[in-house]
């Protein structure tokens, strides 16, 4: 519709409606990193792999210095580029760092100061990193306080999630960092529902929005 204005979900929660046939997206809440009119990219964060923390740092020849994140669960974050790592957490306090000019950052990374290489700073939300120094500040016992590591990604081209919208596939809601790191993956459906006052009772597979 290109006479419609764009409203823009950076920082939003995606949820599935019942309806939604795909495998990788039925049942999903997805956390858009990125929406413009040439399109969005988000993470899937309700979808756990069969792999933990313990074993993808064994994979990259790391040992993990956080005990408390030893059996956190690797997710599914989409299905594009599922070889590779996206790392989401709290925004990393900036102060007592300085811009790295001597780093060549990747495209579409944020300029602003950062501890890390490549991140993306969401802006009112959090981060995502790329990069492989946040897995080893993790090594080393530091890093972010709440992360959640993601293989693959979703993407939508340029009017594929407004056609998507449209045809009542998702419910949106500005997005809660807590129901990404502080609620278990079993009761993020619900309670990313909750936030519009939502349950998952009540939607019809044929509802519009709610």
């Amino acid at each position: 519709m290109p006479d419609a204005a764009f409203t823009d979900l950076t920082n939003h929660f995606l949820i599935a409606m019942p309806g939604m046939r795909d495998a990788t997206f039925a049942h999903s809440v997805v956390y858009l990193c990125e929406h413009g009119e040439d399109g969005a990219l988000g993470l899937v964060i309700n979808k756990p792999s069969d792999l933990d923390m313990g074993d993808l740092f064994a994979r990259v020849d790391l040992s993990l210095g956080r005990a408390d994140l030893a059996h956190q669960p690797v997710f599914h974050g989409g299905p594009i580029q599922v070889e590779r790592g996206f790392v989401l957490h709290d925004v990393m306090p900036t102060e007592e760092f300085e811009p790295a000019d001597a780093v060549k950052r990747e495209p579409g990374v944020t300029e602003a100061p950062t501890p890390y290489a490549s991140t993306l700073a969401i802006p009112g939300g959090l981060e995502m990193t790329t990069s492989r120094d946040v897995l080893e500040a993790l090594a080393q016992g530091a890093g972010p306080r709440r992360i959640q590591v993601m293989l693959g990604y979703a993407a939508w081209a340029g009017g594929q999630l407004e056609s998507e919208l449209a045809g009542n596939a998702w419910l949106t809601v500005a997005a809660d960092p807590d129901v990404i790191f502080d609620t278990p993956i079993e009761q993020r459906y619900d309670r990313a529902l909750a936030l519009l006052g939502v349950h998952a009772w009540l939607l019809s597979p044929q509802a519009g929005r709610a």
